[in-house]
């Protein structure tokens, strides 16, 4: 099935709340298929195809940079950091974050994660870019998020939205989240 593009207001599929067992099944079904189907803020069957190898050697490269500040004064962020880990949100909301970043370690194993992370970054993928820029920020600043950073690997573009607000750098450039966090995009 093809991306839904935002060249026109999205509106929701028909589909149930994302903890719906049918959901749940069109979920896993999707990435079977080498698929992410997204449920994000009512917005029902965002699809994009599965990261590819570039996307993949960005986020590897990323978070092998991930470290935390020595100068850090945050009280012990342990700087965890995770690909393509399926979350759920206070909303409902089931979305995978290309990287997530939390303080603590989160206590789940086995199910999808529920704590909010600390800090998110995404990688746009070609054809994906409204999804990313647009849909992603909005609803990672809905939930606080307090450093949320979107990578074009294509134009080198990186970003960096924070309490300072929206800053627009060149990859490479090493950024420090307000957890205590350091990386290179």
């Amino acid at each position: 099935m093809p991306a839904q593009t935002l060249d026109k207001p999205i509106e929701p599929l028909p589909l149930s709340a994302p903890d719906c067992p049918l959901t749940m099944a069109m979920m896993e079904q999707a990435a079977d298929a080498g698929y992410r189907l997204e449920y994000i803020s009512g917005i029902g069957g965002i699809w994009e195809a599965m990261p590819l190898k570039r996307h993949q050697r960005h986020i590897d490269r990323i978070r092998a940079s991930l470290h935390i500040a020595p100068q850090t004064t945050t009280g012990g962020c342990g700087c965890f950091h995770y690909s393509d880990l399926s979350m759920r949100f206070p909303d409902g909301s089931a979305k995978r974050p290309d990287i997530a970043i939390f303080c603590a370690d989160p206590e789940q194993e086995d199910e999808e994660i529920t704590v909010l992370p600390d800090a998110v970054i995404e990688l746009v993928s070609p054809g994906y870019e409204d999804k990313d820029y647009r849909i992603a920020v909005s609803f990672y600043q809905r939930w606080g998020i307090a450093d949320v950073v979107v990578f074009n690997p294509a134009d080198g573009d990186v970003l960096h939205i924070n309490a300072a607000g929206e800053i627009h750098y060149t990859s490479p450039v090493t950024l420090t989240f307000a957890c205590g966090c350091i990386c290179t995009v």
